[in-house]
């Protein structure tokens, strides 16, 4: 069960912002669900206190912006610690991602962004000196995401 219950209006209000927070207004979210523009600004905000929405953010091409090397760490720690690695390894420098995975030896999922692949080295020190072991390395060649579908009524 999830911690808070979305109704239909919740979910297409969350398709939209995934699609283009930017660019769109509470009028033209509204447009889309079928409620008011003040309706939709209320469950915009209920929907950022309940912590469903945990902020904006821009979708960078770190390529073009001087940073095409995009590394995935796959690393190991000690499995009642895990979790508390992970405020510590945002504050790295480079490092724009972390994911705590629960099942196999791999336990953390480090995403790093850095211009050539000799700044991945002090990355991956910092990592060890941590206390984290990397176990696996990943060079990627290309990203893309989309919405999330269930929460569109489409």
């Amino acid at each position: 069960m999830a911690d808070y219950d979305l109704d239909a209006v919740d979910r297409e209000i969350l398709y939209a912002l995934q699609e283009e927070a930017r660019n769109l207004s509470s009028s033209e979210i509204a447009d889309r669900t079928d409620a008011s523009s003040s309706t939709v600004r209320k469950r915009i905000q209920r929907l950022e206190s309940e912590g469903v929405i945990k902020g904006y953010s821009a979708n960078i091409d770190y390529t073009k912006s001087g940073y095409p090397i995009r590394m995935l760490l796959f690393c190991t720690a000690p499995i009642p610690e895990r979790g508390e690695y992970i405020d510590d390894l945002l504050e790295i420098s480079g490092v724009v991602s972390v994911q705590e995975l629960i099942t196999g030896e791999q336990n953390l999922l480090v995403t790093v962004v850095v211009e050539n692949d000799r700044d991945v080295t002090p990355i991956a020190q910092q990592l060890a000196d941590m206390g984290l072991t990397i176990t696996d390395e990943v060079l990627v060649r290309s990203h893309q995401s989309t919405s999330f579908d269930e929460f569109s009524s489409r």
